[in-house]
């Protein structure tokens, strides 16, 4: 096929491995030792490599390194994923969740790098679909080995995860090359966002839109201007949802009953619909407004986290058929808030686009760090039951933002600027 290679097969082990088993086997190994807040720190730590993202591309670049890189991440994943069943020491566990968020920030920053920077312009969206595709691909196919292994042995499942990084550097070896075709300068910032941004615990492929600390300031002055409001409409929700997503196996367990293997096959079933969700929300963004699409987003959240929330106050004798029926919907509202969001930093950015694009994929970053730490703070002081409370309570406080920066009407795009 024109726009895939056969290196993007690394990649899809890599979603394999770091977006499918770990997200499901971290959660519930730390259970086995420790609480609801020990499972927010070390989540928090997984998220937090993803951070790290734009130094792993300003060191691609300075030093030329894009192959050492992309296997290196893939190794740190290997390394932390092999290591993290065999310490009881919630520091070293901690460490080694750190060791694998940011061998897939550097792989996953590099991976791009490839494409951005060794292929025409025109090429770009097609090339990183794909992909996208391969690492979804790959995540739901995690997902559902996780739903196997993470009952009865997680153990394994987390040496299963290190060796499929491990072997994800055997392509990345064989199949990528640094020649000519690369650029000489440094590491663009995109002047076009892409059509999406990133799941909580996905690829954060696209942080090649690297952030500029001094855009970032300008915004952080202008906290009340229509980005700013926008970013921190976008902080709040998403570390709502983070928080149940990275107490989900355990959460799901404890509050609806639903063992592990079931709970993970319903996250890889509701993971795959949403990749075909993507090019319809799209044209739903085009016709009514991106930020219409992405209140619509928000509200089927909103909905699903009141179910759930409701579920665990009422006296049901099976909370887990409910609970699986509107926990997809939390997925499934994603390919709405993925492709509106990233149309809004567009529309709503006093930079350029990719500049605008930054500052938001570190936005996301940081909220993923937020939520889980939250989601497991909260769990250890009023139980399990407070965490979809957190995740509406996020979802609402988006939305009254959303709804206070776009009253009424339309949203209009700012008129185009000649790009350099």
């Amino acid at each position: 096929m024109k726009w895939v290679e056969r290196w993007y097969v690394s990649y899809a082990l890599l979603g394999l491995s770091a977006a499918g088993l770990i997200p499901i086997l971290l959660p519930l190994l730390v259970s086995r030792s420790g609480g609801a807040a020990q499972i927010g720190v070390v989540m928090a730590a997984f998220s937090l490599g993803g951070l790290t993202a734009p130094v792993w591309g300003r060191l691609a670049d300075r030093f030329r390194l894009h192959r050492v890189l992309l296997m290196s991440g893939s190794a740190c994943i290997a390394a932390g994923a092999i290591s993290f069943p065999l310490t009881s020491s919630l520091a070293l566990g901690t460490g080694l969740a750190l060791l694998s968020g940011i061998g897939l920030a550097a792989s996953s920053t590099v991976a791009n790098l490839f494409i951005v920077e060794a292929r025409p312009r025109r090429e770009w969206d097609d090339r990183i679909g794909w992909l996208q595709t391969f690492f979804g691909g790959g995540q739901v196919l995690g997902l559902v080995l996780a739903g196997l292994l993470g009952q009865s042995a997680p153990d394994k499942g987390m040496l299963l995860a290190g060796a499929v990084a491990g072997i994800a550097i055997i392509p990345a070896a064989l199949e990528t090359r640094q020649d000519a075709g690369f650029l000489e300068s440094r590491r663009p910032v995109l002047f076009r966002s892409v059509h999406r941004t990133e799941w909580p615990v996905g690829s954060p492929q696209h942080l090649y839109h690297h952030p500029d600390l001094l855009r970032l300031a300008t915004v952080l002055r202008g906290v009340e201007s229509p980005f700013g409001l926008f970013l921190a409409a976008w902080l709040v929700s998403f570390a709502g949802s983070t928080a149940i997503f990275s107490l989900y196996p355990v959460l799901m367990q404890q509050l609806y009953g639903v063992e592990p293997a079931r709970s993970a096959a319903v996250y890889a079933v509701a993971a795959g619909l949403g990749l075909v969700l993507y090019a319809p929300s799209g044209k739903w963004s085009e016709k009514k407004g991106p930020q219409s699409v992405l209140r619509y987003g928000l509200a089927l959240r909103i909905a699903a986290f009141t179910v759930l929330t409701v579920l665990t106050l009422l006296p049901v004798p099976s909370r887990g058929p409910f609970a699986m029926t509107f926990f997809p919907v939390i997925v499934l509202a994603w390919s709405l808030l993925s492709v509106s969001s990233t149309a809004l930093v567009a529309v709503l950015t006093p930079q350029n686009e990719g500049q605008g694009m930054g500052v938001f994929n570190a936005v996301t970053a940081l909220s993923g760090v937020i939520g889980a730490a939250a989601g497991g703070w909260a769990a250890s002081l009023w139980g399990y039951k407070a965490v979809p409370v957190l995740g509406g309570a996020g979802a609402a406080a988006g939305m009254a933002i959303m709804l206070k920066l776009f009253p009424a009407g339309p949203v209009r795009k700012k008129s185009e600027e000649a790009e350099p």
